[in-house]
């Protein structure tokens, strides 16, 4: 039974790595040929099938987190990271500081992919733990889980802009409809969760290599007119983009443009350029320094990639293993609500195989042929796919292990932190999703 095969190689991984202590990039790669030979994979294709994860994986990972570690770290080194975190706690105090951190992830998240908008907040967090000396996750993970949330629920994020695109859905009244339920929920469940016991127990220490440890005087570090705007410059470029593509058709030289400089990598190499500049020369370092900082940064992210690449080989095992097929099978003719059925469908898919989008576009297969008949809103159908694809992140989604790296966790207590609040939100986003449902069958609308 192919699901079967997924809990033994999840459970195999969690021995590998907690009680034999195996690398997580040698076990995830282990564990991946397993699965393809117990899953029928012909013995010749399973080193293209690995190659092809592993591309994909990276291809989608390397620039936007290589390029955004190198701009976190050339901040850090100068001061400027600092400078934004002073101003954060001055304006907000320590006590505020997650209600800082979920502001500036929602307000991010909105339009940015969650690996990007990551990479470009996650300075300022940890530099906010080094200043007030706070549990790394205490000021960390809300921003993770605004995050999550914004990436999941909304577009123009891929997931559900390509299942908008499957029903004919209104992206507009999607992101509309959406914004009612990812708000709330995202901001509720990072506000709670640092709070609760098994959360507060962990104590992880900043990741090395990523973070300055130095402590910069308030001669020493730029204005904060400069620091902000290279933060946001990426920021800025990529949600311009994501509006122009919103609200303009057709074909024209200036919208391929602006698609270029919108795509993440493109944006973060100009952010890295602007920095290495504005934090370099413009401020009397010299670039030897600034090179110095990027180099730094790359080889602090070598493991995160091998991992994260090997979290990509993992997952294409189980996707040419068959596991999609196989559910999409199962829940053939099951007679539930067509948005229960969805979100379903979506949660089934993302437990099994890690991918969110190869789940929304999966699950958006299987719930079309009900949504003639069904009299739901498609917008709604949607969002009921969008939320059911953040369930459950585990060792197979390549996501969990940057969340695990980024905050220096265990296997055990990245599953503990990351696997519970996407589970949760995914549960109150199906809850919010009826309710909307609801509302517009009593307007008529």
């Amino acid at each position: 039974m192919p699901l079967l095969v997924v809990g033994i190689s999840v459970m195999v991984l969690l021995l590998l790595m907690t009680r034999l202590r195996l690398n997580g990039f040698a076990a995830l790669l282990l564990v991946a040929v397993s699965v393809a030979l117990v899953q029928g994979i012909p013995v010749a294709e399973i080193p293209e099938v690995l190659s092809t994860g592993i591309g994909d994986q990276i291809g989608d990972t390397m620039l936007t987190i290589g390029l955004g570690a190198m701009v976190g770290r050339v901040m850090g080194d100068s001061g400027a990271a600092q400078r934004i975190a002073d101003r954060l706690l001055a304006r907000f105090g320590p006590r505020w500081v997650q209600i800082a951190m979920v502001v500036a992830a929602i307000l991010i998240g909105v339009t940015m992919f969650y690996e990007v908008a990551f990479v470009i907040i996650v300075p300022i967090a940890f530099t906010l733990v080094r200043v007030t000396g706070a549990n790394l996750l205490w000021v960390g993970l809300p921003m993770s889980i605004a995050l999550s949330t914004m990436h999941s629920f909304l577009p123009p994020h891929p997931g559900p802009t390509a299942v908008a695109a499957t029903f004919h859905a209104s992206v507009g009244l999607t992101l509309f409809y959406g914004l009612f339920i990812a708000v709330p929920a995202g901001a509720l469940i990072a506000l709670l969760w640092p709070r609760l016991p098994f959360v507060r127990r962990m104590d992880p220490a900043l990741p090395k290599g990523l973070v300055s440890d130095r402590v910069f005087s308030e001669a020493e570090m730029p204005g904060m007119a400069w620091s902000l705007s290279v933060a946001l410059f990426p920021v800025v470029l990529i949600a311009g983009a994501a509006v122009v593509e919103l609200a303009v058709s057709g074909e024209s030289p200036l919208l391929h443009f602006v698609a270029f400089v919108g795509s993440a990598p493109i944006a973060l190499l100009l952010t890295l350029l602007l920095a290495m500049w504005a934090f370099g020369p413009r401020i009397g370092r010299s670039l030897a320094e600034v090179a110095e900082s990027c180099r730094s940064a790359a080889q602090a992210m070598a493991m995160i990639l091998l991992v994260i690449s090997a979290g990509g080989a993992f997952k294409q095992v189980l996707i040419d293993g068959g596991i999609s097929d196989y559910i999409k099978d199962l829940t053939d003719g099951w007679s539930i609500s067509p948005i229960v059925l969805a979100w379903l469908i979506a949660a089934i898919l993302r437990i099994a195989l890690g991918s969110a989008t190869v789940a929304v576009v999966t699950a958006s297969g299987v719930v079309l042929p009900l949504l003639a008949g069904s009299g739901v809103h498609p917008e709604i159908l949607v969002l009921a796919v969008s939320c059911g694809s953040i369930a459950f992140s585990h060792v197979n989604d390549p996501g969990f292990w940057m969340f695990k790296e980024y905050f220096n966790l265990s296997v055990i207590d990245a599953i503990k932190a990351r696997t519970t609040y996407t589970t949760t939100l995914a549960v109150l986003g199906l809850g919010g999703v009826l309710a909307i449902e609801s509302v517009l069958d009593a307007l008529n609308l």
